[in-house]
Parts: C-alpha cells; structure tokens; sequence
C-alpha cells in the first residue's frame, strides 16, 4: 500500500529560509498500513516501511535523562530551555514531550537532535499555569522526567498552531476538565493543580488507561519493519507519527500509546455510537496531508520578547532582560511545514541529506 507521507515537527517559532525552495513533501517508501488494532475507542495502525536513515542510533529524551547523559536547563524564561548532552550519543527530542521540573512543567515546542557534546536552545510552553518555585525535592535548575507527551490533536495544535501560551493553559484545561468526567474524580494534583504533568500521573487516569495499554502495548513486537503509527478516536483519524528508524519508533511507542490512550480516556462516551475507521481512511488522510504548500523554516528557540515569569504574559507586563546567553550549537535538523485546511504536517530532515527523514508528524484540525 503505497502512501504519501509528510513529516511533522512542532515548531513554536519559525523563521523563512531563503537560500534553497523547501523541498516537496517527502515520499518514503511505505510498503503496508497493517490493522486495525483497537480498544475500546482507539484504533491505531501499523506504517510498515523501510528506514529512511539506515543506521540511525539516537537516545530519546527518556532515555538520556534516564542515563544522565542529557542536561535540560531551567534558564527562567518560559518559553526557552536549554539542552545539553553529555554523552557519547546524540539526543532525539520530540515535539510535545512533556519536561517535569524546573520552576514549572514544559513541553518541547520543535523537533531536535542534540549532538555529543552539545548545548542546544529550544522553544518550550509552559504546562502548568502559576508555579514558578520548587515542588517537591526536585531541583528547579534542570528537569527530571520526560515520560509523557502532550494529549491529543487540540494540545498539538495549541503547540504547532496557534503557538500561544493562552491556548496551551486552555486546552490543558480542557483535558483534565474531560478525564475528571470520565475517571469520575477531581485529576487535578493539589501540589500543583494545573499541572498536565500531575495529571497524567493520578492514579485513577492510571486505572483507566490500564486496558487500553494493556490491549495495545505489544502490537509492535516481533515486527521490524514499523516506522510510524496512525491513531483513530471514536472512529476518525487524528493523526500520525513516522520515524526515520525502526528501533527509533519501537523505542517511542510506549510514550505515544499513553498519550493516544489518554486522549481516547477523554473523549470517551459509552453511549455514542461511531463507525470504525479502516487502513484506506488512513492512506487517504496522509496522501492529502501531503498536499499543503511548504515552508521552510528554521530550527530556533523562541524569538523576540519573552517572559521569566508565566504571570507577566497573563497580566501583558513588558517581559524581563533574557538570561546571559550560551554558545550554543546549531540545530542538525532541516524543518519544513506544511498547512492545509484539514491538517499541519511539519517535517524534519537530515539537512545533508534532504531525502532522510528523521521524524513525521501530523495533526488532523
């Protein structure tokens, strides 16, 4: 089953680049959609496909905070991070995945590989509205967890779309609003009640998400060849992420399986009756995804005025000096966006070597 697919990677921020035309949407070769696999009112399928950069051997961001290989510096500026690798392998990380720590929880708001020996700045937004202290016994100079990402397409689009603080908090909101509805209790975590973080963590959205990790978790073993997943919610397709690599997509699923489980805990309604979506829906959707003008951009932390403090962008205060700068090392990323009317794919290339995809990503509006 042959498919056009578009890479997609978040960006809060992005720049024009002149010296070359953004190249086409890319065409990997994809060899099968295989499913539909579903519980309850998830549904996710297979994009079977051969790796698109051979050899690619990369930590993801669990991984390296895990091993102590990788930094990630609270600079007191909201919507900027620092990242730093120190270990021998470079750092993948991914738009959406959520940091916990710091002064307040963030997500990562684009794409990027960090390289041996590198400190990259990147674009983050804030998923916890009002902290800006220590919680805890954790540390507010760095972050300590990244094992969830943001849930569901609204989410992503706050992120990638409209790239506004406001519509992040909003629809953080809206999502522990809808899980508190359908685990039956309050999600929100005392310790700090507007944290998406927290949230994820609360044992009754564990216990409900139990099934659905449980039906789906091992639909990848034994199966070489899965670059990507497509998720479907109550019987429509939301969307898709694709690897450059086999053993980078197997080692993200159980990350991308909670937030897709998460999203599907949120919108469930027992009552609601919908028709199960197939493999050609979803040929369809990433086929037209692919047919959005492009843009290239450039891989950069946030530009122009920002805030140490989430208040002073709620009150519209003048934001405070940003904090002495780093030697930082240049994005090794090549980023492309494309916008159509039905959904935002961003795509993020080896800049070498255009034709190698690292990472797809899509989201359905």
């Amino acid at each position: 089953m042959k498919t056009l697919l578009v890479l997609a990677v978040v960006l809060l921020v992005y720049l024009p680049v002149a010296a070359a035309d953004p190249p086409p949407a890319a065409t990997p070769g994809i060899k099968q959609v295989s499913g539909p696999f579903t519980s309850g009112n998830l549904t996710v399928f297979l994009i079977h496909g051969p790796d698109a950069v051979p050899g690619l051997n990369v930590l993801t961001l669990q991984e390296a905070i895990e091993q102590k290989k990788v930094i990630v510096h609270e600079t007191s500026e909201v919507n900027n991070l620092s990242v730093e690798n120190t270990g021998e392998l470079p750092v993948f990380l991914q738009t959406g995945d959520i940091l916990r720590g710091g002064k307040q929880d963030r997500v990562i708001a684009m794409d990027l590989i960090v390289p041996k020996g590198g400190r990259v700045g990147i674009a983050s937004f804030c998923v916890e509205r009002g902290r800006w202290q220590q919680r805890g016994a954790e540390s507010t100079a760095a972050f300590n967890k990244s094992e969830n990402q943001v849930v569901g397409k609204d989410q992503k689009l706050a992120v990638n779309d409209a790239r506004q603080q406001s519509e992040v908090w909003k629809e953080v909101a809206n999502t522990q609003r809808k899980l508190a509805m359908n685990v039956g209790a309050q999600v929100n975590d005392p310790a700090s009640p507007s944290s998406l973080q927290l949230t994820l963590e609360n044992s009754k959205v564990q216990e409900k998400l139990a099934t659905y990790e449980k039906d789906l978790a091992t639909i990848l073993k034994d199966k070489s060849d899965v670059i990507g997943v497509a998720v479907a919610i109550n019987g429509k397709v939301e969307g898709a992420e694709v690897y450059g690599s086999a053993a980078l997509c197997t080692k993200l699923w159980p990350k991308l399986l909670k937030s897709a489980a998460t999203d599907a805990l949120a919108h469930l309604d027992p009552k609601k009756k919908f028709e199960p979506t197939n493999g050609k829906a979803v040929e369809t959707f990433l086929a037209d995804a692919a047919k959005g003008s492009a843009k290239d951009v450039e891989a950069v932390a946030a530009a122009g005025p920002r805030s140490q403090r989430p208040e002073a962008q709620t009150a519209g205060q003048a934001p405070a000096p940003p904090a002495p700068g780093t030697p930082m090392t240049p994005p090794n990323v090549r980023i492309v966006r494309y916008d159509t009317a039905k959904s935002l794919l961003v795509e993020c290339r080896d800049p070498a070597k255009p034709a190698m995809i690292i990472h797809q990503s899509y989201i359905s509006k």
